[in-house]
């Protein structure tokens, strides 16, 4: 091959054939060679390359050649074949005698860099597949398209990648998300107005948020959940920003509270079961079936559950019996606190079985009280029933009416509606009214109608969702003295807590910014997470967070 100042460039084509392996010699001009867009200008004739270059050390202008000598950086595949470029290129002997490099090689603008095996056209691709997929998956992809890489230089180039250098936001959205589940978390911050990630902290203390805002002086509102640290690093370094609390977050702590409430009332919920009553008319009762004997374990002797729960319920209450602490418990038997608890509170092993089958629930729940209120006044008749119930919005088969019917016959106990579950009530005070049905209604008035503290609950809870739903955050000092003054614990509790963040939580009721966008990222962080199989470290997170 000739050679000459300007230098040449020799495409090799790696495929089949004879004539792609030798390849074509053709002149390249260095300047648009891999240029923006992935164009490759083949002008078919020879141009003269610079006459010098730049000295990467000392940045003085060199034309004094030392060498030349060939590379071979891989390109983007073509046709489904790898493509290797020839390149010569020319040494350099950089004239400031101070400078540490005695030589320098020129490099191809948009094509080459320093000790680059591949183009920086290949290196944009392989670090957006990177970015996209992580290393093990994302090196699969890229020997599909034609490049054999591995994952390891698929991570090295997502880690060499600049860190992006966004804005200064004016809304920040901060929240926390979790490295390792219940033991060490960090900080995402994304502009609320942009809806992108701005930066990651690789931990969730106040200090840390704090230093991070202390150099945003820009910042004007943050938009945060309820924790503490977030508002104490807020408050810190940013006392001229407003701080607005999540309103799903609000609705999530009023949900809690108001199902707690009901819990404390749940012998109110007993009202929605009609009184018991004998089987009507006159007339020969079917033959009554033995009721099955509720001391009975529906797990025997020699299953292997069983027999480890029966083991573990007698270690339990053996170092229980020592006077060991729960969490004592907890640590040697390797439990949760949950589990311990129900073994503590379980007087024998055969109480933890009772209920593995019974009491499931079922779609005929809530019109049960109907069905008993109509079998009290006369009508057995199960396809009537059926028929009944069908315009009040049940959905399944007669089956199911004819089966509980059936039990309600031949039980030797009488067979009625159980009350609802505090969560189902919960429910239905928690929702709009208009979404629900006839039949849940009606139970709920019956629920308000004999306890008034649920009628209380009801009131304030559709209180504060006008105040949501409206923006009216000026409402809410009125709407805590309303809660104060009811007998109701879980509610009192809360309000205490909305007292000590109200500016947050007013500026939450009334502002139109809120941490939506935030738990977005947050979710896409776990799917981040999954795809490197939780073993990433905080750097390449950090990058494909930012950069993805």
């Amino acid at each position: 091959m000739s050679r000459h100042r300007g230098g040449w460039a020799q495409c090799l084509g790696r495929g089949r054939g004879r004539a792609s392996a030798e390849g074509a010699v053709v002149p390249v001009d260095r300047g648009r060679r891999g240029a923006v867009g992935g164009r490759e200008y083949r002008d078919g004739a020879r141009r003269r390359a610079a006459a010098g270059a730049v000295c990467p050390g000392y940045g003085a202008w060199s034309t004094r050649v030392h060498s030349s000598y060939l590379r071979f950086p891989t390109d983007v595949a073509s046709a489904g074949r790898s493509v290797v470029l020839q390149l010569q290129v020319r040494r350099f002997r950089c004239r400031n005698t101070l400078c540490s490099r005695r030589t320098f090689v020129e490099q191809i603008p948009s094509l080459t860099r320093r000790h680059g095996q591949r183009t920086e056209r290949l290196r944009s691709m392989l670090a957006s597949v990177g970015l996209a997929l992580a290393g093990r998956v994302g090196a699969r992809l890229a020997a599909v398209l034609g490049v054999s890489v591995s994952r390891s230089t698929v991570l090295r180039l997502i880690e060499a990648l600049p860190k992006p250098e966004a804005p200064e936001p004016r809304v920040v959205g901060v929240d926390e998300y979790a490295t390792r589940k219940g033991r060490h978390y960090g900080t995402v911050l994304v502009d609320v107005e942009t809806r992108r990630p701005i930066d990651l902290l690789p931990d969730r203390e106040a200090s840390s948020l704090a230093a991070w805002l202390a150099q945003r002086p820009g910042v004007e509102v943050v938009c945060r959940d309820r924790a503490q640290f977030f508002a104490e690093g807020a408050t810190t370094r940013a006392p001229q920003a407003v701080q607005v609390a999540d309103r799903c977050h609000l609705w999530h702590n009023l949900s809690e509270a108001a199902e707690r409430s009901v819990a404390q009332h749940r012998g109110c919920l007993r009202a929605l079961v009609p009184p018991t009553a004998s089987g009507p008319g006159p007339g020969p009762r079917p033959e009554a079936v033995p009721a099955p004997d509720p001391s009975a374990s529906p797990w025997l002797r020699g299953h292997r559950f069983a027999d480890r729960t029966r083991a573990r319920h007698v270690a339990a209450h053996a170092l229980l019996t020592a006077g060991h602490s729960g969490r004592s418990i907890q640590r040697q038997l390797k439990m949760t606190y949950r589990t311990v608890k129900q073994f503590a509170d379980a007087a024998s092993a055969e109480d933890l079985f009772t209920g593995q089958w019974q009491n499931q629930p079922s779609v005929l729940d809530g019109y049960k009280p109907y069905l008993d209120d109509r079998w009290s006044e006369g009508c057995t008749n199960a396809w009537k029933l059926w028929e009944e119930i069908v315009p009040l919005g049940y959905q399944s088969s007669y089956q199911r009416v004819r089966a509980y019917l059936h039990d309600k016959r031949t039980s030797p106990q009488p067979v009625t509606a159980r009350p609802p579950s505090p969560r189902a009530v919960a429910g239905w005070i928690l929702r709009h009214p208009d979404t629900l049905t006839e039949s849940e209604r009606l139970r709920l008035r019956t629920v308000r109608a004999h306890c008034p503290e649920l009628d209380a609950l009801t009131g304030h809870v559709r209180s504060f969702t006008a105040m949501l739903t409206e923006r009216q955050g000026e409402r809410l000092p009125d709407w805590l003295a309303a809660v104060r003054q009811d007998d109701l614990a879980s509610l009192h509790t809360l309000a205490a807590g909305t007292d000590r963040d109200r500016n947050a939580v007013i500026a939450g009721l009334t502002l139109p910014w809120n941490s939506g966008v935030v738990e977005g990222h947050v979710n896409r962080i776990k799917m981040l997470k999954r795809q490197m199989f939780g073993r990433a470290g905080f750097d390449l997170l950090h990058k494909r967070v930012l950069l993805a």
